[in-house]
């Protein structure tokens, strides 16, 4: 029987993929929430799947269940074994990349004997150059062999570093507020062209992604998963100071600013630097004098919406 011809009942709401049963939708659905249901009682990490938190807890207890029938060697995951009995093939792909893979085995065994202190490891092997997480360690050798020759580009503000001039491009419109992309029907402007895309689903009243609890619909796809956490109480990033958790990565990274003392937003007319881009944004009416946010009560005006939304609080309700 085909796979076409198997009956799925059972879909999922964000990306419309379909399951034969309601527990794989179920386990599907925590791709969507990041929920990590199973944890480790002896370190801090947790997992989506019980059979990652297994693999996990070999590297607490030594266990190695799989071995090599050929050199007899063992390994605490079947997927490492299969990679192993490459090494006895006579074209072994792993010997291009034995010096890139020795180095990822010696920086991961330092990653996991940080999870003794408290830090949450993921599972895969992400890449040291960029954000990808690659499923083996033969993979992840493969993709850093991109990176080999790439140039750099450094953003002279906050010397971040980025392999696209594009990427560099972008981020300096962080700091020179520059936003280049203009919707034609509210003249509102974005830095970004995707932004202006997904905000252009504002004027077509386009929400294609519905809540499953309380049917409420977004037009983005990263909105509905936040969103979702509300009905779940899901708080999956954690502050590894103070342990304060957050339903979103970008709050979390916000947070951290308190204990790191971080201010990435640097104003491009005086030295000042300052800890979130709103606190920046605010500083800098006092260079340009703009004061585009007008109180229709009373006709004062105000350089960011945070004073105007206060000042109506405060005087006309």
């Amino acid at each position: 029987m085909s796979d076409n011809s198997v009956e799925k009942p059972y879909q999922c709401s964000v990306c419309h993929k379909d399951w034969t049963k309601k527990s794989l939708l179920m386990r599907h659905m925590r791709v969507h929430t990041r929920e990590k249901p199973y944890k480790c009682e002896i370190c801090s990490a947790d997992f989506a799947q019980k059979e990652h938190l297994v693999n996990h807890m070999r590297r607490h207890t030594g266990e190695k269940p799989y071995q090599c029938s050929l050199c007899l060697r063992a390994f605490s995951r079947n997927k490492s074994m299969i990679i192993h009995m490459q090494c006895h093939s006579k074209t072994n792909p792993l010997n291009k990349y034995a010096e890139t893979i020795r180095k990822l085995k010696e920086s991961r065994q330092a990653t996991c004997e940080k999870s003794q202190t408290g830090e949450t490891q993921n599972e895969g092997y992400e890449c040291p150059t960029c954000p990808k997480v690659l499923k083996s360690e033969l993979n992840l050798a493969k993709h850093m062999e991109k990176h080999a020759g790439e140039k750099t580009y450094t953003c002279e503000v906050c010397h971040k570093v980025f392999h696209r001039k594009p990427h560099l491009e972008q981020h300096i419109r962080l700091h020179t507020g520059e936003k280049p992309f203009h919707c034609t029907e509210c003249l509102k402007d974005f830095t970004q062209r995707a932004h202006l895309e997904l905000h252009k689903r504002l004027h077509k009243k386009e929400k294609p992604y519905q809540c499953t609890e309380c049917l409420k619909c977004f037009t983005q796809k990263s909105h509905l998963v936040l969103h979702f956490r509300l009905h779940t109480g899901e708080k999956p990033y954690k502050c590894s100071v103070c342990l304060k958790e957050f339903s979103d990565k970008s709050s979390q990274k916000k947070h951290m600013r308190v204990h790191t003392k971080e201010k990435p937003y640097h104003c491009l007319e005086c030295p000042q630097s300052f800890s979130q881009k709103r606190s920046l944004v605010h500083h800098m009416t006092q260079h340009t004098g703009k004061k585009p946010y007008h109180c229709s009560e009373c006709g004062k005006n105000f350089g960011i919406k945070l004073s105007l939304v206060a000042h109506m609080k405060r005087s006309h309700i």
